[in-house]
């Protein structure tokens, strides 16, 4: 009996690391590595935030994280949005961003929100 559960749980184990590590790739289809990627705010992310998030938070919303209209609002919001589209969470109502835009966004937050 004993045997049968050690079986079990170290089939179980084995499944659930395979699923972690297929995670990543997942979530990061083009890698988490940043290397080589200079995300610009003003020629990378604003663009997407403006042509994706604008029609649920522009000026006035109170929806999530509120307005993303600017620099300071965004790079407030930065750690909720990355988590948000990394995951396809957000944008709602709409096909998920795709991976390059998604991976902008992410290494421009893990870069440390440059104002650039």
């Amino acid at each position: 009996m004993m045997k049968k559960i050690l079986i079990t749980l170290s089939v179980c184990l084995a499944v659930f690391i395979g699923c972690t590590n297929d995670k990543d790739e997942l979530l990061n289809p083009l890698g988490s590595d940043c290397t080589g990627v200079n995300a610009s705010f003003v020629n990378d992310v604003l663009p997407i935030i403006q042509a994706n998030c604008q029609g649920c938070h522009g000026a006035g919303s109170t929806n999530g994280p509120g307005q993303l209209t600017n620099y300071t609002e965004i790079k407030n919001a930065a750690t909720r949005i990355k988590n948000a589209v990394v995951t396809g969470f957000m944008p709602r109502n709409a096909a998920p961003l795709p991976a390059a835009q998604i991976r902008l966004i992410r290494c421009w937050v893990d870069s440390g929100t440059p104002n650039n």
